[in-house]
């Protein structure tokens, strides 16, 4: 089903770019430029279940990206430019900005020496609790306890449910239901769940967390970078929607707080975590522009507009999925004019599933 969806999706594309459709319906984007969103850079792997594939990809994807952008003739930006631009009369030419989620380790491993080697700026935004080595990748332990067993137990609503997780297609479809239950839930709850699944399932959640996360020494170097800029993402990267108004505005301070001790440098710009339309809400807009931050990006998909018309403590980046491979079908996706839309949530049973749940194509994701 997911292959089928993917199939569909990229022939989409594919005819927007031999159609000259997206270049000639780019100037009713009405947009200056965009924000890509990457997550991890890192070799393929040859495993059957990967449903976290979406957020990754290729050294040499990112390579081929780069070089593509430079032969299409778009400015590729810090974050301060685009804040520029965004307040200012269009540019002629349009922009692309290069951000990262997450301070996974590959950006320094795998990322870095792409973009340094292409001389271009870009963002990493960073929640604090990782390279401190104590944050909880609970979105990375689930992954590795549903790639590993054929069944699965856990307590939902204080009743113990059991899953048949044998083949791929039943491990994607219960990973997708158990990844949306947890993000409904409070971190003090999420922090219970995960912990408990781990312990079930002999993973050492601390170890998984600190070994895919950069630490402070990984930081700086990239700090010391005039191409880099360092964004803020919060302390323990919750959901901002499952938290109190206090709870979000201190993670959104002593996030920044705490990198800028560590890397002797100013943070001036923010990320909300997961950033998805149910993960933050507007009031968590004036609070970042209360804490002081001059941006905050979401990973709402949308273009950058000029002379002001886009909030800069709400700016949409266009996430790229890494299953789509296709330098055209990432021009047409810069064109703007092709934006797929957040799907919508599926009704789930008594038995926790909610028939074929393939992860969605979508560029907001």
């Amino acid at each position: 089903m997911s292959s089928e969806i993917g199939f569909v999706t990229r022939a989409r594309l594919e005819l927007a770019y031999f159609s000259g459709y997206a270049t000639a319906m780019q100037w009713r984007s009405g947009g200056a430029g965009v924000i890509l969103r990457f997550m991890r850079v890192r070799p393929r792997r040859k495993v059957r279940f990967q449903p976290l594939k979406s957020q990754e990809i290729t050294p040499e994807f990112l390579d081929r990206t780069i070089r593509a952008l430079k032969r299409w003739k778009l400015d590729i930006v810090s974050i301060d430019e685009v804040c520029r631009r965004a307040v200012t009369l269009a540019s002629p030419r349009r922009f692309v900005c290069l951000t990262f989620d997450g301070g996974y380790k590959d950006m320094v491993t795998s990322a870095y020496p792409v973009l340094s080697r292409h001389d271009v700026p870009f963002t990493v935004y960073v929640p604090t609790a990782f390279p401190d080595g104590v944050g909880e990748a609970w979105w990375l332990a689930l992954e590795v306890v549903i790639a590993r067993e054929s069944r699965l137990s856990l307590v939902i609503d204080r009743e113990e449910r059991h899953f048949n997780i044998a083949g791929t297609a039943e491990k994607y479809q219960v990973h997708d239901f158990l990844d949306r239950w947890m993000r409904s839930l409070s971190p003090s709850d999420l922090s219970l769940v995960v912990n408990d699944l781990c312990k079930r399932y002999s993973v050492d959640l601390v170890a998984l967390s600190r070994e895919v996360s950069m630490d402070w020494s990984d930081l700086a170097r990239l700090a010391a970078d005039p191409q880099v800029t360092i964004g803020s993402a919060t302390v323990n990267y919750p959901i901002l929607a499952n938290l109190k108004d206090a709870a979000a505005s201190r993670e959104m301070t002593m996030g920044a707080a705490v990198a800028q001790i560590a890397i002797r440098r100013e943070l001036r710009h923010f990320s909300y975590p997961f950033g998805d339309e149910a993960s933050w809400r507007p009031k968590h807009a004036a609070m970042v522009a209360e804490a002081g931050f001059a941006s905050a990006v979401s990973a709402i998909p949308g273009v950058v507009r000029a002379a002001g018309r886009t909030d800069l403590h709400a700016l949409p980046r266009i996430a790229w999925d890494g299953r789509l491979g296709s330098l055209r079908a990432l021009r047409v996706v810069l064109s703007g004019s092709m934006l797929a839309h957040p799907r919508p949530p599926m009704p789930i049973g008594k038995d926790g599933l909610a028939g074929e749940v393939p992860p969605d194509v979508g560029f907001g994701m």
